[in-house]
């Protein structure tokens, strides 16, 4: 019997070892795509900054501007630009974002989505929430493109009236050991984001008109928030998947150094009891 369970204690070791050996590996390849990941989103960063600087320099100056983009009507239909990982393995990322998506939905009918993502696609199908489109095994290696096709669906619903809102729910890339889902108003602008200075330092004519100016400008603002939202969203899906591989990886060492015990202890019990028995057979035969 003592034979028996150090055999099996042993197949337990070598199990968890493999275990951990994947674990590992799967903590140094998101280590590496975490680097290009981040890399990506210091090149692209400034590039939407600057639009969202037009966009604000634009309505900071003028408040008499009219235009469908800025609106204080109810909103009552949202359409939800979903974020999410199209693999698991990688903590809460996943139903942190769903989580956020959620929070301000009250009614079903009211609330459509556009997922970006398998794991989130998945989840909202499962509850019955009405999902116009999907773009799938994109999430660790977003291009432009998707963000242009995206922004172009959103827009459209926008502009005939079927949303009177379109959210952004994404990871925001805060560390390597820290992500935070974030919902960000895409659409309308809200004219109090954009309180007027007080005093310009330079005075900027805009032709043929301020309006027509951010017709042009906020799609590309829309498309370009969505992208950043999309490479800020990959980066956190890997730092997100380190750390639990790392923490699996952990767990793994803790629970060999466990399992190396009880080994030991019931080798050293299977020890002692075939010493008794040899000393007993030998006060037997006296």
């Amino acid at each position: 019997m003592a034979g028996s369970g150090t055999r099996d204690i042993k197949r337990k070791i070598r199990s968890v070892n493999s275990t951990m050996q994947i674990t590992k590996a799967m903590e140094l390849v998101s280590t590496a795509k975490l680097k290009r990941a981040r890399n990506r989103m210091d090149i692209t960063k400034p590039y939407f900054e600057t639009i969202q600087s037009a966009v604000t320099d634009i309505l900071g100056s003028d408040r008499t501007i009219k235009t469908r983009y800025i609106s204080d009507k109810e909103i009552v239909k949202t359409l939800y630009i979903v974020i999410t990982s199209d693999r698991g393995l990688c903590g809460g990322y996943n139903a942190n974002v769903i989580k956020k998506s959620l929070e301000s939905v009250t009614n079903k009918e009211d609330a459509q989505f556009l997922t970006i993502g398998r794991r989130g696609n998945d989840v909202l199908s499962r509850h019955d929430y009405n999902i116009i489109d999907s773009f799938l095994y994109i999430s660790e290696k977003p291009e432009h493109i998707h963000a242009s096709q995206i922004s172009k669906i959103a827009i459209e619903l926008y502009n005939k009236g079927e949303v009177d809102a379109i959210q952004l729910v994404y990871t925001r890339f805060a560390s390597t050991i820290s992500q935070v889902a974030t919902a960000l108003q895409l659409l309308p602008i809200e004219r109090s984001e954009f309180e007027e200075s007080g005093e310009l330092t330079e005075f900027i004519n805009y032709e043929p008109s301020p309006e027509d100016v951010l017709r042009y400008i906020i799609p590309k603002y829309v498309e370009s928030t969505i992208y950043g939202g999309l490479i800020e969203s990959a980066a956190s899906e890997q730092a997100a998947r380190r750390v639990a591989m790392e923490s699996a990886s952990d767990n793994a060492e803790e629970i060999i150094d466990e399992l190396v015990l009880f080994y030991n202890q019931a080798r050293q019990a299977a020890i002692t009891q075939e010493i008794s028995e040899i000393v007993g057979g030998a006060e037997a035969l006296k």
